[in-house]
Protein backbone atom coordinates (compact mmCIF):
# COMPACT_ATOMS: atom_id res chain seq x y z
CA UNK A 1 0.00 0.00 0.00
CA UNK A 2 1.32 3.91 -0.92
CA UNK A 3 -0.27 6.84 0.58
CA UNK A 4 0.37 10.45 -0.67
CA UNK A 5 -0.65 13.91 0.39
CA UNK A 6 -2.17 16.93 -1.75
CA UNK A 7 -2.23 20.62 -0.94
CA UNK A 8 -3.48 23.49 -3.24
CA UNK A 9 -4.00 27.13 -3.06
CA UNK A 10 -5.31 29.72 -5.56
CA UNK A 11 -6.81 32.98 -4.96
CA UNK A 12 -10.05 34.42 -5.69
CA UNK A 13 -9.96 37.05 -8.20
CA UNK A 14 -13.15 38.51 -10.31
CA UNK A 15 -14.10 37.70 -13.28
CA UNK A 16 -13.47 33.91 -13.08
CA UNK A 17 -15.90 30.86 -12.76
CA UNK A 18 -16.00 29.38 -9.82
CA UNK A 19 -15.21 25.80 -10.23
CA UNK A 20 -14.28 23.11 -7.72
CA UNK A 21 -14.20 19.21 -7.50
CA UNK A 22 -15.30 20.02 -11.53
CA UNK A 23 -18.20 21.54 -10.59
CA UNK A 24 -19.39 25.23 -11.17
CA UNK A 25 -20.35 26.94 -8.18
CA UNK A 26 -22.23 30.01 -8.47
CA UNK A 27 -20.20 32.98 -6.61
CA UNK A 28 -18.84 36.35 -7.42
CA UNK A 29 -15.26 35.31 -7.53
CA UNK A 30 -13.75 32.85 -8.94
CA UNK A 31 -9.80 30.71 -8.63
CA UNK A 32 -7.15 32.27 -10.36
CA UNK A 33 -4.76 29.88 -11.83
CA UNK A 34 -3.57 28.41 -15.15
CA UNK A 35 -5.71 25.79 -15.74
CA UNK A 36 -9.54 25.87 -14.56
CA UNK A 37 -7.81 26.63 -10.82
CA UNK A 38 -9.51 23.97 -9.24
CA UNK A 39 -7.94 23.58 -6.14
CA UNK A 40 -9.78 20.77 -4.84
CA UNK A 41 -8.62 18.69 -8.07
CA UNK A 42 -5.22 19.75 -7.69
CA UNK A 43 -4.63 18.22 -4.37
CA UNK A 44 -6.30 14.92 -5.15
CA UNK A 45 -3.80 14.94 -7.90
CA UNK A 46 -1.23 15.61 -5.91
CA UNK A 47 -2.17 13.26 -3.39
CA UNK A 48 -1.93 10.50 -6.28
CA UNK A 49 1.41 11.46 -8.07
CA UNK A 50 2.72 11.23 -4.56
CA UNK A 51 1.25 7.88 -3.77
CA UNK A 52 2.62 6.70 -6.90
CA UNK A 53 5.88 8.24 -6.53
CA UNK A 54 5.46 10.46 -9.88
CA UNK A 55 6.26 14.05 -8.35
CA UNK A 56 3.63 16.65 -8.36
CA UNK A 57 1.22 18.18 -10.80
CA UNK A 58 4.08 20.74 -11.82
CA UNK A 59 6.03 18.09 -13.40
CA UNK A 60 3.43 16.80 -14.89
CA UNK A 61 1.42 19.59 -16.02
CA UNK A 62 3.62 22.50 -15.85
CA UNK A 63 2.22 26.30 -16.00
CA UNK A 64 4.89 27.30 -18.09
CA UNK A 65 3.00 24.91 -21.19
CA UNK A 66 0.63 26.74 -22.94
CA UNK A 67 -1.65 23.99 -23.68
CA UNK A 68 -2.92 23.60 -19.89
CA UNK A 69 -3.86 27.40 -19.98
CA UNK A 70 -7.18 26.95 -18.97
CA UNK A 71 -7.63 23.48 -19.33
CA UNK A 72 -10.64 21.53 -17.03
CA UNK A 73 -8.85 19.89 -14.28
CA UNK A 74 -11.06 16.42 -14.74
CA UNK A 75 -9.05 16.09 -17.74
CA UNK A 76 -5.52 16.52 -16.13
CA UNK A 77 -6.99 14.25 -13.19
CA UNK A 78 -7.92 11.43 -16.13
CA UNK A 79 -4.43 11.77 -17.33
CA UNK A 80 -3.15 11.33 -13.57
CA UNK A 81 -5.34 8.09 -12.84
CA UNK A 82 -4.26 6.86 -16.16
CA UNK A 83 -0.04 7.10 -15.29
CA UNK A 84 -1.09 5.76 -11.62
CA UNK A 85 -2.54 2.86 -13.54
CA UNK A 86 0.47 2.31 -15.70
CA UNK A 87 2.25 2.10 -12.67
CA UNK A 88 0.10 -1.28 -11.98
CA UNK A 89 -1.46 0.91 -8.82
CA UNK A 90 -5.43 1.23 -8.00
CA UNK A 91 -7.43 3.87 -5.87
CA UNK A 92 -8.28 2.07 -2.26
CA UNK A 93 -9.92 5.86 -1.04
CA UNK A 94 -9.51 9.45 -1.14
CA UNK A 95 -10.18 11.88 1.49
CA UNK A 96 -9.77 15.57 1.29
CA UNK A 97 -10.62 18.66 3.29
CA UNK A 98 -11.52 22.16 1.53
CA UNK A 99 -10.71 25.32 3.29
CA UNK A 100 -12.92 28.32 2.55
CA UNK A 101 -14.80 30.81 4.41
CA UNK A 102 -17.36 31.83 1.32
CA UNK A 103 -18.82 30.39 -0.30
CA UNK A 104 -21.02 27.21 1.68
CA UNK A 105 -20.67 24.65 -0.60
CA UNK A 106 -21.48 21.50 1.64
CA UNK A 107 -24.69 21.32 -1.06
CA UNK A 108 -22.18 20.96 -4.02
CA UNK A 109 -20.34 17.84 -2.39
CA UNK A 110 -22.27 14.79 -3.71
CA UNK A 111 -21.72 16.23 -6.93
CA UNK A 112 -18.05 16.99 -6.79
CA UNK A 113 -18.12 13.05 -5.56
CA UNK A 114 -19.56 11.66 -8.25
CA UNK A 115 -17.38 13.72 -10.98
CA UNK A 116 -14.52 12.28 -9.50
CA UNK A 117 -15.59 8.63 -9.10
CA UNK A 118 -16.47 9.07 -12.94
CA UNK A 119 -13.10 10.11 -14.13
CA UNK A 120 -11.17 7.85 -11.55
CA UNK A 121 -13.55 4.65 -12.17
CA UNK A 122 -13.98 4.15 -8.84
CA UNK A 123 -17.24 3.80 -6.23
CA UNK A 124 -18.21 6.89 -4.72
CA UNK A 125 -17.75 5.27 -1.12
CA UNK A 126 -13.72 5.97 -2.10
CA UNK A 127 -14.16 9.40 -2.05
CA UNK A 128 -14.54 12.12 1.37
CA UNK A 129 -14.80 15.33 1.02
CA UNK A 130 -15.24 18.07 3.77
CA UNK A 131 -15.54 22.03 3.80
CA UNK A 132 -14.31 23.96 6.31
CA UNK A 133 -13.56 27.87 7.18
CA UNK A 134 -10.29 29.18 9.29
CA UNK A 135 -12.66 30.66 11.50
CA UNK A 136 -11.46 34.00 9.89
CA UNK A 137 -7.87 33.56 10.34
CA UNK A 138 -5.12 33.82 7.58
CA UNK A 139 -5.66 34.02 3.59
CA UNK A 140 -8.76 32.06 3.26
CA UNK A 141 -10.25 33.71 6.43
CA UNK A 142 -9.93 37.22 4.76
CA UNK A 143 -11.98 35.04 1.97
CA UNK A 144 -8.67 35.90 -0.22
CA UNK A 145 -8.37 32.37 -1.82
CA UNK A 146 -9.26 28.74 -0.78
CA UNK A 147 -7.15 25.62 -0.07
CA UNK A 148 -7.38 21.94 -0.35
CA UNK A 149 -5.86 19.31 1.03
CA UNK A 150 -6.04 15.59 0.24
CA UNK A 151 -4.62 12.26 0.97
CA UNK A 152 -4.78 9.07 -1.16
CA UNK A 153 -4.57 5.41 -0.56
CA UNK A 154 -3.40 3.90 -3.09
CA UNK A 155 -2.66 -0.24 -3.49
CA UNK A 156 -0.46 -2.48 -5.71
CA UNK A 157 -2.82 -4.39 -8.49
Amino acid sequence: MKIGIGFDVHAFRPGKKLIIGGVGIKYCLGLEGHSDADVLIHSIMDALLGAAGLGDIGVHFPNSDGKYKGISSLILLEEVKNKIGNCGLKIINLDSVLILEEPKISGYIPEMIKKIADVLEIDVKQINIKATTSEGLGYCGRKEGAASQSIALLEER
